[in-house]
């Protein structure tokens, strides 16, 4: 009866989660815009100002990685039908949404998409757009275009990387307003955009899509304590602690030990 008891408080707390949810909170994000077009289309014409954006692919959670073998997952990666590559990252935290930091995933997209052989000037053209919680340029607007420039002429140096910051607490009743309104909004009926209205409505009050939801978010735990296992054991293993000792006390497998000694799983 105890077991049971536990389970269902367990499933309460999960739903009153998957409530409370928005779009900008990253794994609730991550659901509502996997393989997802035309809500990727809609915010892409919306903040670009190009109401004739048409997406192609769209991926969540995109894994890329630079010569040195280190990670990023991007949030969201979208191809229009231009082949111009646009990366969406939502972010609460001040911190995670810096300058060099917008900076590293532009280089590292030209580094992915370029493909060998090929003459620099195929080099697609790239958008990092940053949506945030807070006004993190503190300049009390809505949108900030980060463009290189000649010092000495003012022109556009125009190398076709460009970077977005959207700040999210700016609300108001224009496109962009309403978009924001809706990355903040935890309910669908008070939505201004259909596509983002329904697709969120899926995930917080239809059984099939509630269960998609909570399947993530499980697997997402898993991860998290696979990660924060393989960390324990990393400072062990650095700290000089014993094959044994590490296995036992972080729970990692022998394989997993013998990759970490090589390596191979931390960046």
């Amino acid at each position: 009866m105890n077991a049971i008891n536990t389970q269902e408080k367990s499933n309460e707390k999960l739903l009153k989660r998957i409530k409370n949810y928005s779009l900008m909170d990253d794994e609730f994000m991550t659901k509502c815009f996997e393989e997802n077009v035309e809500a990727t289309e809609l915010v892409l014409q919306i903040v670009l100002d190009k109401p004739d954006i048409k997406v192609e692919k769209v991926m969540t959670q995109y894994s890329m990685k630079n010569i040195k073998g280190h990670s990023v997952i991007l949030d969201i990666f979208a191809t229009d039908s231009t082949g111009k590559k646009h990366n969406i990252e939502i972010q609460r935290a001040d911190k995670g949404a810096g300058a060099k930091r917008a900076r590293y995933h532009s280089s590292l997209i030209d580094s992915n998409v370029l493909p060998a052989g090929f003459e620099y000037e195929k080099l697609a053209e790239t958008y990092v757009i940053f949506i945030t919680e807070n006004d993190i340029i503190g300049k009390s607007k809505p949108i900030y275009h980060i463009e290189r420039c000649i010092m000495e002429t003012g022109e556009y140096f125009n190398d076709g990387a460009h970077i977005i910051y959207v700040n999210a607490s700016y609300v108001d009743d224009t496109n962009l307003g309403k978009l924001m309104h809706d990355f903040l909004c935890t309910n669908p009926e008070d939505m201004n955009y259909r596509i983002l209205a329904t697709t969120v409505k899926y995930y917080k009050e239809n059984k099939e899509g509630m269960r998609a939801m909570s399947r993530m978010i499980d697997e997402l735990r898993k991860e998290d304590r696979k990660e924060f296992q393989l960390e324990i054991a990393d400072r062990m293993i650095k700290e000089g602690y014993t094959e044994k000792e590490v296995l036992k006390i972080a729970g990692i497998t022998e394989e997993e030990y013998m990759q970490l000694q090589d390596g191979l799983l931390m960046a």
